[in-house]
């Protein structure tokens, strides 16, 4: 484990994106609006599980420099909807395109039951993790 995640955070960032100060911390917020399409700041929170200040600064910054877009709902002009910038989004699908690949090479032969024990590990793990001791 420790080995895959060190590979994850050497992965280097496209030459279109690194005058941005990106950092691995971005990933996981790229890899929610990139495959799960735009989303409120709350649900980012959620999904991130870190606060939404947090996630409201890390926006902020990211919008100012173009990287994301932050527009009103339409159902509710209260929310925020957060999405990757269009002109940044084919650099940003290309930097996870390889771990999104490799996941899939790796769970393809697998049977559904198969995937499901790989999914439930690493909840236990993670759950071990939260576990005081």
């Amino acid at each position: 484990m420790p080995r895959m995640v060190g590979r994850v955070k050497r992965l280097g960032v496209p030459a279109e994106l690194r005058d941005f100060s990106l950092a691995p911390r971005h990933l996981s917020l790229f890899s929610y609006l990139l495959f799960d399409g735009p989303l409120s700041v709350n649900e980012l929170a959620a999904r991130l599980e870190i606060a939404p200040a947090t996630v409201s600064l890390m926006i902020g910054d990211l919008s100012r420099q173009g990287i994301l877009r932050r527009d009103p709902d339409p159902t509710d002009r209260r929310r925020t909807i957060v999405s990757i910038d269009p002109a940044h989004r084919p650099a940003i699908d290309s930097w996870l395109a390889r771990g999104a690949r490799a996941w899939r090479r790796a769970l393809s032969p697998l049977t559904p039951a198969e995937r499901a024990l790989v999914i439930r590990t690493f909840q236990a793990y993670e759950d071990g993790l939260d576990a005081s001791d």
